[in-house]
């Protein structure tokens, strides 16, 4: 958990947004952020002052939130609030305001809320001026009636987490990303103030302000704990400037090795990722399955669109073995995915790919892109529900079970792939295409032993195509589709092999 936040929150010191604008506690939020759009930015300081300047990793976690004070405060019947210090990472406050039924008010920010090691730190001053809070965590009783379990975190620019039962954190989810893949460094808009509505019994509301110098912007979220953590968002963005490189709904994974291409990493786990495939179900009524991979160089993938009914970064293997990770649980990570509640248009979801040589980088961002760039002084508003869960899409047809792959020996140049389908083979046929000039060969399609599925396998030649698309759909004998579209990109590895 407190790997994944750092590692997001340091793309944020980058590019520090500014402090929100001065209003009276009871102003509507998405008013506040009108209000910022309207004025040039301005970065705040990034220096904290004593104790929290110059932390280093143990010493920031040795800085504990007091009980009662900012460490499980009641807030309605069910939930209850975290609210985390400044430090390392996080070296901008984020105004933090609280209403319990009387309306907003906003919660001082105290040294004296939080307990500090006294291995890292000496004396405590009472003042510290630019300080605030980090951001704040919600606890609410997930998998036991008698236990306070973390169900939201929302820490480190526009970035936040959710699980549902039986999880533990892995992908995150943002406001909005800016310029993500693209040539120019990426922009991080921040939460600078958020606001607890009043809880009811299973459901608390929270509006956040987010900014930047490319836009200011409201985010309006419910939270819905449960066996599936729902979160209803509408976010509502207000350019300062042009900005054709916008992520809407943008979801950030790891993913570093699995059976796709397992010589990325020597490790003794077959698997190391949060999430290993991008679904797509799109207006067209297709449902496509891409896994992800560890590309040797940046890889940045668009599946055009018009208005689709959702997509999401899923986590398919669920058993210990698939992973063999006793401390990082990565079969107990969470899926998510985005459904949108309006139409949105003409665009594409976007796939991003970065190579990393560890696990410890969130190198997968997945996210929608209007095919119209945003105007300047305009306003959009994208209505969605995230979904935080532990299932796969129901399939169509036959649903993709896994993929592999591996360099083919006895045919030099040449991949073989491996891709297995629930479901009986009979009369199906494996339609099966590259959008550049490669060779596809050695096609087969037969059943599993015990008949406990069908399986595809090819030999893919690339010969001078880089990179290469490629796309298989299983059809019956009327030509009909009677699996997801499965689709993979290759690229040369590292030796500059297949």
């Amino acid at each position: 958990m407190h790997r994944r936040a750092f590692l997001q929150a340091t793309s944020a010191l980058a590019l520090l947004a500014a402090l929100p604008v001065r209003a009276a506690p009871d102003t509507p939020l998405l008013e506040v952020a009108r209000a910022l759009a309207a004025r040039p930015h301005v970065a705040p300081a990034d220096r904290l002052p004593p104790p929290f300047a110059d932390l280093t990793y143990d010493a920031f976690r040795a800085i504990r939130p007091k009980v009662g004070k900012a460490a499980l405060i009641p807030h309605g019947p069910r939930f209850a609030i975290d609210l985390l210090p400044p430090g390392l990472y996080f070296p901008t406050p984020v105004v933090v305001e609280r209403d319990t039924g009387a309306g907003p008010e906003r919660i001082a920010f105290s040294t004296d809320l939080f307990d500090f090691a006294p291995r890292y730190f000496d004396d405590i001053p009472d003042d510290t001026p630019g300080a605030g809070f980090s951001g704040l965590r919600l606890r609410y009783p997930l998998n036991a009636a008698d236990r306070m379990d973390e169900v939201l975190v929302i820490q480190g620019a526009s970035y936040f987490r959710a699980i549902g039962q039986a999880m533990v954190y892995g992908l995150s989810a943002r406001a909005v990303a800016l310029g993500t893949g693209g040539p120019d460094p990426e922009e991080f808009p921040r939460f600078t103030q958020l606001r607890l509505h009043p809880a009811h019994e299973g459901s608390v509301r929270i509006e956040g302000v987010i900014d930047s110098p490319s836009l200011a912007g409201h985010v309006d979220m419910v939270l819905h704990p449960g066996a599936d953590t729902r979160i209803d968002l509408s976010v509502t963005v207000l350019p300062r400037r042009e900005i054709a490189d916008i992520g809407v709904a943008p979801l950030t994974s790891m993913y570093l090795k699995g059976p796709i291409r397992s010589a990325v990493s020597d490790d003794f786990r077959p698997r190391v990722h949060d999430s290993d495939l991008l679904v797509i179900e799109n207006g067209a009524g297709e449902q496509l399955w891409r896994p992800i991979t560890n590309p040797a160089t940046l890889q940045t993938s668009a599946f055009v669109d018009d208005s689709p009914a959702r997509f999401g970064l899923y986590q398919g293997p669920r058993d210990f073995a698939d992973f063999e990770d006793t401390e990082a649980r990565y079969h107990d990570r969470p899926s998510a995915f985005v459904t949108p509640a309006t139409d949105w248009g003409r665009g594409a979801v976007m796939l991003v790919e970065i190579p990393t040589g560890d696990e410890f980088m969130d190198n997968i961002v997945a996210f929608w892109r209007p095919e119209t760039p945003l105007a300047a002084g305009s306003e959009h508003r994208f209505d969605y529900r995230l979904t935080w869960t532990r299932d796969l899409p129901s399939g169509t047809g036959h649903a993709i079970r896994q993929s592999r792959s591996g360099r083919e020996h006895d045919t030099p140049g040449a991949r073989r792939y491996v891709i297995d389908f629930e479901g009986p083979s009979n009369g199906l046929q494996p339609d099966i295409s590259a959008l550049q000039d490669a060779r596809i060969a050695g096609v087969s399609l037969f059943p599993l032993p015990d008949q406990s599925g069908t399986r595809v396998t090819f030999l893919l030649s690339p010969r001078d195509a880089s990179p290469v698309d490629l796309r298989l759909v299983l059809r019956d004998a009327a030509g009909q589709a009677q699996s997801p579209v499965w689709l993979h990109r290759w690229t040369p590895a590292r030796d500059g092999g297949v």
